[in-house]
């Protein structure tokens, strides 16, 4: 295995963090106070547009869709991206202004890889363009959302078109003021075999019949702008050419997805996980009590150390996933998907919480920004599939795949 950058990731990861360090940290409490105002609710940071518009310029756009996606990609491997998201990952927001956040990433590879060249054209190219945003709408209140076979909202056919209905909670970015399409997972035949019952159709968000019940906080947090909220569907009706790739595909589309959605979020704690370290040591070197510096502590230096083992481990485990992703495909790389998925934010949550510890009181504040990562990736150990069913499907696939290996 080579451990070593190519050259064209070496040049990659220096532009990315001159810009993070020109145009990114300078920002970074001015967009956390305007986002956390009250008066300010779902409503974008001023700055943003301007943001987007400095890093397309640099050719610091669209890094995440790898190379197959052909003319839609700007040809990195999933490897290759890793080292780059790890460096967005440092300011949680700073994805968006180079077009590389979720769940819009999520999206345009569904509409990438499945979608019909008349979907591509209304809503992918906008989204590559980074004019929109988008939503993805899966989870809902009223099953163990967990197990994806319990969705019930349905898509029903009605002539040229389909008529929705049911709930929807937890739906990230709903409430952005520059979301204009949701992709929406139910059932189109509840009586088809349990992994066939599934569709996944484009809906605009201002189509009649849909309502948002409520906006949901996350740790007291609103989340503004793109935010969490529930919906409900009555009677939404939605042109039938709407439907992405066909009816009964739903778990085609969502398991195509949800694999690079989750490596990202893993390669982004890293870089979350990283910055706490850092921001932890400065800490321990300036401060003094009962007698000497907190860095001389035994105690601090072991919680350093501990964490700079457990972010190198977690970081090799990202490459290695995304070069099993790049070599044989996701579905082929899925243990090492849900290995990393399950190691990363808890990593990222350990390391930040000794970070909180190290800070005392500064560290519970908005001072830093340590614990906005803690919170981060505790939310992230249930977004995407929570560690539970990770671990049980991982448990279940190593049992079988060893059992069938010849005794030595």
């Amino acid at each position: 295995m080579d451990f070593e950058h190519s050259d064209k990731v070496k040049g990659l990861i220096a532009q990315i963090e001159a810009f993070m360090d020109e145009h990114i940290y300078p920002n970074e409490q001015a967009y956390h106070d305007w986002v956390s105002d009250p008066a300010n609710l779902w409503q974008e940071w001023p700055g943003m547009e301007d943001l987007k518009a400095k890093a397309r310029a640099k050719g610091l756009w669209n890094l995440f869709l790898p190379h197959e996606y052909g003319a839609f990609s700007p040809g990195l491997t999933n490897l290759e991206y890793a080292p780059l998201a790890e460096i967005m990952g440092r300011v949680p927001f700073s994805s968006q202004v180079f077009n590389c956040s979720a769940p819009d990433t999520g999206n345009m590879e569904v509409l990438a890889k499945f979608g019909s060249p008349a979907q591509q054209d209304k809503w992918l190219k906008p989204l590559l363009d980074g004019t929109i945003r988008s939503a993805y709408v899966m989870t809902e209140p009223q099953v163990a959302s967990s197990d994806a076979t319990n969705l019930e909202l349905s898509i029903t056919p009605d002539g040229d078109e389909y008529v929705i209905n049911g709930r929807k909670w937890w739906i990230s970015n709903a409430m952005h003021p520059r979301c204009d399409i949701w992709i929406v997972m139910g059932k189109t035949d509840f009586s088809a075999p349990r992994h066939a019952q599934h569709s996944q159709i484009l809906v605009e968000p201002n189509t009649p019949g849909i309502t948002i019940v409520r906006h949901l906080t996350v740790f007291g947090s609103h989340n503004s702008p793109g935010g969490e909220c529930e919906l409900r569907f009555d009677n939404v009706r939605v042109p039938k050419e709407n439907l992405i790739l066909g009816e009964g595909r739903g778990f085609e589309i969502a398991q195509g997805r949800l694999g690079p959605g989750r490596i990202h979020h893993c390669m982004r704690s890293i870089g979350q996980a990283q910055r706490a370290l850092e921001i932890m040591s400065r800490r321990a070197d300036s401060r003094t009590a009962f007698g000497k510096k907190l860095a001389d502590q035994s105690s601090i230096r072991q919680d350093v150390a501990k964490s700079f083992c457990e972010i190198e481990m977690a970081r090799l485990l990202t490459f290695k996933a995304a070069d099993a992703m790049d070599r044989y495909g996701n579905k082929v790389a899925k243990d090492l998907i849900a290995a990393i998925k399950v190691i990363a934010p808890q990593m990222a949550q350990t390391v930040a919480d000794r970070a909180i510890q190290v800070h005392g009181g500064m560290g519970v504040s908005d001072d830093t920004p340590v614990a906005r990562f803690f919170t981060l990736n505790r939310f992230l150990r249930i977004a995407d599939g929570p560690d539970e069913v990770h671990m049980s499907q991982l448990g279940k696939q190593k049992i079988r795949e060893y059992v069938a290996m010849n005794e030595r």
